[in-house]
């Protein structure tokens, strides 16, 4: 049987657009309460009934919204032009190395504004 776990992260950082035209908004500092949620997919263990353990998703995701909150984006390492794409993107890459299962990082700057990463292969 196959089944999706979701964990929902939240930190607050601030962030501005560098490459976005001159006079929008998003070109000066501001912050955001970011929600990132991190979907994975598998088949569930028949000994132990579950795809993964959260407190493993935890451990992977934990030192990642550590790294980030109260931060300026910008400064952080590949965070340069910190979109909403290219934030879901930096998460996806961070995790993907480590975590099995991955399926989607959905990173949310509002309540009405998200963008979904599923990665390259989808």
């Amino acid at each position: 049987m196959r089944t999706r776990l979701e964990r929902i992260y939240r930190f607050e950082a601030a962030h501005f657009l560098p490459k976005v035209p001159a006079g929008h908004k998003c070109a000066r500092m501001h912050g955001h309460s970011y929600s990132v949620e991190v979907v994975i997919e598998g088949e569930v263990d028949p000994e132990r009934g579950w795809v993964m353990d959260f407190a493993e998703i935890d451990e992977h995701a934990g030192p990642l919204v550590k790294q980030l909150d109260h931060q300026v984006l910008n400064e952080v390492e590949g965070l340069v032009n910190p979109t909403s794409e290219l934030l879901a993107i930096w998460w996806w890459n961070q995790l993907s190395r480590s975590l099995p299962g991955l399926a989607e990082v959905v990173v949310s700057e509002t309540p009405t504004s998200r963008c979904i990463y599923r990665g390259d292969s989808k």
